[in-house]
């Protein structure tokens, strides 16, 4: 899949969800109106599912013997969210609550910064850090109804000085310290996937390397036609996990596609959302899978979200890992540099699960 031409995006008060927002608009800007096949129709979300995403207690991870049943229990649940769901809402993480109530505040602050302050950090075109919007390519192509914030966190060799802001006066100094905190959350949890599925607890980390971990605050204003745009376009993520927070207050914005339906994410106070990305997906060739998802927006409310990339470091080889591969489950995936792939995600549009197009054998495109 050739990457799309990249094309610059200057955020403006055209373009800006916020200044729009400010404006008190009637109408949606045609720049921001979805095509009908893909407006957030409430019709396709059936309003008597009653599924909901599993929710893990790594607590019980963590303190129970491995013998235990409590242990086993949820070892067994965590299989089933990674196997048939790709997400899952984690509590007694071990993040410290007013950390996450800082990160929040620090991530509301920037966003209420004056247009001309945010933008002295921009979006580069072809990059995904900086103030702005991601994943545009043209002219004609749709605009999510959202403001970015995104940083490269570790290593710090993938940091750009440049957009690191100095307003809000402690902003870097609490992300530092969430992302440390985050970037333990996803060791532990890789732990157990990998125990899951019965492999060594410390397989991901010694084949990951140097990890890189980045960080993205999205704000999603209040939209006078929320049936018309999408908070972000539906995509599976590059990473191998991927850690969300939804902000205190927040409307309901997260979704997930299930069984052909689209479901909303009802948030758990102090949990944080955790999905499965493409990588994991390659690496268990197939049987932990990652999942589309999309943000819509809500009329009323504002929401607020704070997502953490976790994925191996660039220059590590991916392919299938040999314990996920038999005569019965031939590999799906072929081996490449991650860095590659994550060149090719970045410098495309997001569309579904199309960026693992990237990955498949070609004779395993349409499974």
């Amino acid at each position: 899949m050739a990457p799309a031409q990249i094309f610059p995006i200057n955020v403006g008060h055209i373009d800006d969800v916020q200044e729009l927002n400010k404006t008190k608009i009637s109408s949606i800007p045609q720049r921001f109106i979805r095509d009908r096949k893909e407006r957030p129709k409430v019709s396709r979300i059936n309003p008597f599912c009653q599924k909901t995403i599993p929710v893990i207690d790594l607590s019980r991870l963590q303190k129970g013997n491995r013998d235990d049943h409590g242990f086993q229990s949820e070892l067994q649940q965590l299989t089933d969210s990674c196997e048939h769901w790709g997400f899952f809402q984690v509590i007694n993480h071990g993040v410290d609550l007013g950390l996450l109530e800082s990160i929040e505040k620090v991530a509301m602050d920037f966003f209420m910064m004056p247009l001309e302050e945010k933008q002295k950090y921009p979006m580069n075109p072809g990059t995904v850090q900086g103030y702005g919007q991601a994943f545009v390519f043209s002219e004609d192509q749709k605009l999510d109804w959202c403001n970015m914030f995104a940083l490269g966190v570790e290593p710090h060799s993938i940091r750009n000085p440049k957009l690191w802001p100095s307003k809000p006066a402690n902003f870097s100094e609490t992300l530092e310290e969430y992302s440390k905190e985050i970037r333990k959350l996803c060791k532990n949890l890789l732990k157990y996937i990998a125990v899951s599925l019965n492999l060594d607890e410390n397989v991901f980390e010694e084949m990951f390397g140097v990890a890189v971990q980045a960080a993205r605050m999205n704000y999603y204003p209040a939209c006078p036609r929320p049936d018309l745009v999408l908070g972000l376009s539906p995509h599976s993520d590059g990473s191998a996990l991927t850690v969300l927070q939804q902000g205190k207050g927040s409307s309901v914005g997260l979704h997930i596609f299930k069984d052909n339906n689209w479901i909303p994410v009802q948030p758990i106070p102090n949990a944080l959302v955790i999905n499965i990305g493409d990588t994991i997906e390659v690496l268990t060739n197939g049987k932990y899978k990652s999942v589309e998802h999309r943000a819509v927006t809500h009329k009323e409310k504002d929401r607020l979200s704070i997502v953490t990339f976790y994925a191996p470091s660039y220059d590590v080889e991916i392919g299938p890992m040999a314990e996920m591969v038999d005569e019965n489950n031939p590999p799906k995936y072929r081996r490449y540099n991650h860095g590659e792939y994550s060149k090719n995600y970045v410098t495309n549009k997001l569309q579904g699960k199309k960026s693992l197009e990237f990955a498949k054998i070609p004779n395993m495109q349409n499974n």
